[in-house]
């Protein structure tokens, strides 16, 4: 009697104890969830910042690298390929360097908020 009063107890205790574990990976997994959303949440905010960043120093940046090189590439397109491209060219030409400008500037931008969010982060935790 003793001892089958003894295995009652310890499936009991055992099956009590698989219930609290239970319910303790529940609150980690809602945990993890909630944390994963403020991650979501930061890096869709961090992409959004380093797209406007981006399209800014594009309205910027693009037109002076423009100016200062199209020349240099019609006269490299005509030497090379002969004349006549020069229009398509100019068109080409301005469309590659805003693209150069906007994604080196979204990716610096985006490295360094990241980064320093990271840095403020382990500061403040």
């Amino acid at each position: 009697m003793a001892i089958a009063l003894s295995v009652t107890q310890s499936a009991v205790f055992l099956i009590l104890s698989q219930g609290a574990q239970h319910k303790k990976g529940g609150a980690m997994l809602a945990n993890q969830k909630h944390k994963a959303a403020g991650q979501s949440i930061f890096m869709s905010s961090v992409t959004g910042l380093a797209n406007t960043l981006a399209v800014v120093t594009t309205f910027i940046g693009a037109p002076p690298l423009y100016g200062r090189t199209v020349g240099w590439v019609q006269g490299f397109t005509a030497n090379n390929y002969g004349s006549g491209f020069e229009d398509i060219t100019a068109f080409t030409w301005g469309v590659v360097c805003a693209c150069l400008v906007f994604f080196i500037s979204r990716a610096s931008i985006s490295t360094a908020l990241v980064m320093g969010g990271l840095a403020l982060a382990t500061r403040i935790f």
